[in-house]
């Protein structure tokens, strides 16, 4: 229990950046030097392949990609998407966290 309420605290320290330029989300992670991203691809219109999640190795385990794939699965639900989910990790969250909402908006 003591190690979910230290992820709930730091949690509110975490900001998800959307570089629609780029197609990413990203976390800055100790300052700026360290980012964590998921990538993403428009494959059509209103489709977007959810390709990768990339956290660096001294920051695993602390559940910062569940924030990256939230922000992805929200931005998609927002603009009306549909999403292919590339990334294992996705997959993975869209399991963890079966909303209705989500599921609407996956091919599958």
């Amino acid at each position: 229990m003591a190690q979910a309420n230290v992820f709930e605290a730091n949690s509110s320290q975490i900001q998800v950046e959307h570089d629609k330029k780029r197609r990413q989300f990203v976390i800055r992670l100790n300052g700026s030097h360290d980012r964590a991203v998921l990538l993403y691809e428009y494959v059509g219109k209103k489709t977007v392949d959810l390709q990768h999640t990339e956290v660096p190795d001294a920051y695993r385990g602390r559940g910062i990609a569940k924030h990256l794939a939230k922000a992805a699965m929200d931005f998609v639900v927002e603009e009306d998407l549909k999403a292919h989910l590339t990334c294992w990790y996705i997959q993975k969250y869209v399991k963890e966290n079966p909303q209705p909402k989500y599921f609407e908006h996956i091919y599958q």
